[in-house]
């Protein structure tokens, strides 16, 4: 997408997005989302993101997010535990491994650098 935009984030369409089995720690966590841009070169990527109640694992990207509704706990390995809930913004930092314990579905708007 190339051209200036405004997206209602509460109501916007999102699609499923597959999860890897083997990152899925407890229940049966779905994740959906949808990029709204891309840089061309592909190294930054906006969007919205959406996650429902379960823990998962992940290795981070350079992530600046900001969450619009539900809420999570993050345990950073060797760092913090980021309780994050809407209206909060929060910082990944590249390679940082993590475990998402979701307890409400999490919908997120995020910018990544790559």
């Amino acid at each position: 997408m190339t051209q200036s935009l405004v997206l209602h984030v509460p109501d916007a369409e999102l699609v499923p997005e597959p999860l890897d089995p083997a990152q899925i720690v407890a229940g049966t966590p779905e994740v959906t989302g949808k990029v709204v841009r891309e840089s061309r070169d592909g190294r930054q990527i906006r969007g919205v993101w959406q996650i429902t109640p379960g823990v998962v694992t992940d290795t981070e990207a350079d992530e600046l997010f900001v969450v619009v509704s539900g809420s999570a706990t993050i345990e950073v390995e060797g760092g913090p535990t980021l309780r994050v809930g809407p209206g909060d913004l929060a910082v990944l930092r590249e390679g940082d491994r993590t475990t998402w314990t979701v307890h409400e579905t999490l919908r997120k708007v995020y910018a990544i650098n790559l």
